[in-house]
């Protein structure tokens, strides 16, 4: 029987709270950002809402918790932005929205750095491990949304920034599972033959991970490009991700026409929208999944938004995560 888990890409909204105490105790100005050396009272204001953002994720019955990324100023980019290597410049648009990230200029070698676990280590406290969900950026997408003056070449520039995020992946705490969040590869997909070496720095990513952590590869924003899905699927990780909110023809033939891995994530809520969705609709997108994928038999079923979700005002973000919740349980119930 297939099994449903309702779970989230994580980067999530701070609480009002929060923004309110962080406005007053570091301002918004490009030097007030994350750069890694917060003080003490910068960390509490932090930690008091990882702690919040994780009792929603409980109270909402998701299967999966994640710490919920909130220091991330810089969304995907934030590893590089907080490392001794990178310089953060200019203000850059973040894809095609309204939201903007310092450009992570690297300048010297990426080398290992810590802080995710540091991350994961703080949530570990409130969540068991068969539990805890890591987030991470794709190696693709990182490397598209950097700039590189140190390496020189694009193919060696990609190889270390999947090097440097496996070796961070590796000193994580136990979890029961990754989220590797690659959304250029349909926003900026790569050519032929750029294709497959992003494959290949994915599965570096994906395979550093303990061989009992379930790892998803979440792609959003649209669909993979049909050469891009395929080589995709060679990459070791044990689900890809499909974003039905933007896309649902193009990911079902992509489904239908190539397959895919055992498992699979379906971004069915929107993580952009403010209207929020029925459970009961949530958990019909499971059932329709199901029912134009004769060819497939799901092992898991990952229900999640299709997106990060600190598009989202706070309030919007916890019915959501309610929602999801309960959808997840009626999708049991009906298999």
């Amino acid at each position: 029987m297939t099994e449903h888990v309702a779970t989230t890409p994580g980067v999530y909204p701070l609480p009002d709270w929060a923004k309110e105490d962080l406005s007053d105790l570091k301002g918004h100005q490009k030097h007030d950002l994350i750069d890694g050396d917060e003080g003490e009272a910068v960390t509490d204001v932090y930690e008091q809402a990882r702690e919040e953002v994780i009792d929603r994720q409980q109270s909402a019955g998701l299967d999966r918790v994640v710490e919920g990324q909130l220091r991330w100023d810089d969304m995907l980019a934030h590893p590089l932005a907080v490392h001794d290597s990178v310089e953060t410049r200019g203000i850059v648009r973040y894809y095609d929205n309204n939201n903007f990230y310092r450009d992570p200029v690297v300048t010297d070698d990426l080398t290992f750095d810590g802080d995710i676990a540091g991350e994961l280590d703080a949530a570990s406290e409130f969540v068991d491990a068969d539990e805890l969900q890591a987030v991470v950026p794709g190696p693709y997408s990182l490397a598209d949304l950097a700039t590189d003056e140190y390496y020189g070449d694009d193919d060696e520039f990609l190889d270390a920034i999947a090097d440097f995020l496996a070796g961070e992946v590796e000193a994580f705490p136990e979890v029961e599972t990754l989220f590797v969040l690659e959304p250029s590869l349909v926003e900026n997909s790569p050519d032929d033959g750029e294709d497959e070496r992003a494959s290949e720095a994915v599965d570096a990513v994906t395979s550093a991970a303990p061989a009992d952590t379930d790892v998803v590869v979440h792609t959003y924003w649209g669909a993979l490009d049909e050469k891009v899905h395929a080589h995709l699927l060679d990459a070791d990780f044990d689900a890809l991700s499909y974003d039905f909110v933007s896309n649902h023809e193009d990911n079902l033939y992509n489904i239908n026409e190539y397959g895919t891995k055992d498992s699979i994530a379906a971004g069915v809520v929107d993580g952009q929208n403010t209207l929020v969705e029925d459970a009961e609709a949530i958990s019909d997108r499971a059932d329709w999944l199901q029912e134009n994928t004769p060819a497939s038999d799901f092992e898991t079923i990952y229900l999640t938004p299709n997106t990060e979700l600190f598009y989202l005002p706070y309030s919007t973000f916890e019915e959501k995560l309610a929602a999801l919740g309960e959808a997840t349980d009626l999708a049991e119930v009906k298999a």
